[in-house]
């Protein structure tokens, strides 16, 4: 399913909604003019294309949500950790990467506003359906879907922000005058994200055929419920959860680890086995992969020779990409030497990024797609993928029972792809293990949104930040600040993160 459209604003009217409801790349959209809900949820047509402007939220126009921009959490997730810098200019890069935060930078803060909506949305959208007239199944299964999208949009408020209040009351969501309410309580906030998660998980098929791709399944649902457990270092439940995963890729063939790293993120290899969920992009659409314009130099000359937009912005900084080995497979798409051109024989012409005197390596990640042209790339942008589940798995067994054989095997199928040796039985300790993982995760997912919250997890967010010179960095840096207007809007009933 390729999706674009344009928000769902307060929830309440929907402008100029666009859908695409396959993932065909030439599918032309259905657009609805103006409507409310109270004239909209006639059939099942009509509920297929309210959930479809919901999901829109995981990515809107390339830059925000998943995408590649500055005002996206996929990008802050790396941006305030020591997985990229950026070669521009603008203070907001180094204020990121200092954790240097304030309730008027926007970049930051936007996401509330935009999430608290998009949480809204979905309790509407649950409502109204269970009153359509339409196919059963599938409106259990739509239903299911707008659960696991409200989980997903609470757990990144949740991760930003700490509890902030989200509606899950239809007909609070749906009055305009609705009074304000405090923040609730953590527990409140995971119980009930939690609640959505597993809901959502027992009613989503495992699996969907390719008119259905990008859309929430049960091994989505359970990732991030996983994800969930992971933060608040459950570690019985994440090890149940992740072997209910195991159990879908390794037992049932839903997913599988691809052989080569760098097979994942090519476009020729869309819908592969180890996605378990991504946002699909076209090139010609709202929602597009931008990926490569942020990382790519100007000087960078495609070994297929396609022209492509190179903003040289995003590096992975040297000192994080040294501790990589050498021989890491995983290197072939983090470049310390990228090509410039070709000599007279043919052969392709090499610069060394770090001799050279940039910042870092440029982490490409994201094929091309030979079918663009300018920034806009078709790619899909992956959210989660079967090699994360896999190494939460062996850090909640290793948390929970130390360095068992089971947790040591997951870690050594990472590395056995990555082409590096693997960890024998019984030679590591429990803090060796640990420490071996989370050098794993930084390798097999750098720019995939985790780094952010493995870091907060081990303790070491804050560590980072003040290790390379923040004044700024404490823990109260761990979360975002909630932004102003939020704040004056309650009448002061909303009440500020701490350091603010």
């Amino acid at each position: 399913m390729k999706l674009t459209s344009s928000i769902i604003c307060g929830g309440l009217l929907l402008l100029g909604l666009t859908t695409f409801t396959a993932c065909e790349k030439d599918l032309q959209p259905d657009v609805y003019d103006q409507f409310t809900p109270a004239t909209f949820y006639k059939d099942g047509n009509d509920v297929k294309a309210a959930l479809t402007a919901i999901y829109n939220g995981l990515m809107t126009g390339g830059y925000a949500g998943w995408g590649s921009g500055n005002g996206s959490w996929h990008v802050q997730n790396s941006m305030t950790t020591d997985e990229l810098v950026c070669s521009w200019g603008w203070d907001g890069w180094k204020k990121m990467n200092d954790l240097n935060f304030a309730d008027n930078f926007g970049e930051i803060t936007g996401h509330y506003t935009t999430l608290i909506r998009k949480v809204s949305e979905c309790t509407i959208f649950m409502d109204k359906a269970a009153g359509v007239t339409m196919d059963a199944a599938l409106k259990s299964r739509y239903i299911a879907e707008a659960l696991a999208l409200r989980a997903h949009y609470s757990q990144i408020l949740y991760s930003f922000y700490g509890p902030v209040p989200i509606v899950v009351d239809a007909g609070t969501a749906q009055n305009p005058l609705a009074p304000a309410v405090p923040r609730p309580a953590d527990d409140w906030m995971v119980k009930q994200i939690e609640k959505d998660y597993k809901d959502a998980a027992a009613a989503l098929p495992v699996a969907y055929g390719n008119t259905d791709y990008g859309r929430f399944t049960q091994g989505g649902a359970l990732t991030g419920l996983m994800k969930l457990y992971m933060q608040k270092k459950r570690w019985a439940d994440a090890v149940s959860t992740g072997r209910q995963l195991l159990k879908l890729g390794d037992e049932q063939g839903v997913y599988n680890l691809q052989g080569r790293y760098a097979d994942i993120f090519k476009i020729t290899n869309e819908g592969n086995k180890e996605i378990i969920m991504a946002v699909p992009c076209r090139n010609d659409a709202d929602q597009t992969n931008m990926w490569l314009a942020h990382v790519l130099q100007g000087d960078y000359f495609d070994p297929a020779g396609q022209a492509l937009t190179a903003w040289g912005g995003y590096k992975m900084p040297w000192k994080t990409y040294d501790k990589f080995d050498p021989k890491d497979d995983r290197l072939s798409v983090l470049l310390r030497n990228y090509p410039v051109g070709r000599d007279a024989g043919g052969a392709l012409i090499y610069k060394d990024a770090k001799t050279a005197g940039l910042p870092g390596a440029l982490p490409v990640k994201y094929g091309p797609d030979p079918a663009a042209s300018g920034e806009s790339q078709g790619t899909d942008m992956i959210i989660w993928r079967y090699a994360d589940v896999i190494l939460l798995l062996s850090e909640a067994i290793n948390e929970s029972s130390g360095p068992t054989d089971e947790a040591i095997d997951l870690l050594n199928r990472i590395r056995t792809r990555a082409v590096l040796p693997v960890f024998t039985h019984g030679s590591l300790s429990q803090p060796a293990l640990r420490s071996k993982l989370q050098d794993e995760r930084l390798f097999e997912l750098w720019t995939e949104g985790s780094r952010r919250d493995d870091l907060i997890r081990w303790g070491l967010y804050v560590q980072r930040a003040r290790a390379e010179g923040s004044p700024f960095a404490d823990t109260t840096k761990i979360f975002y600040p909630i932004p102003r207007p939020a704040i004056d809007e309650s009448g002061g009933l909303i009440k500020q993160n701490q350091g603010y």
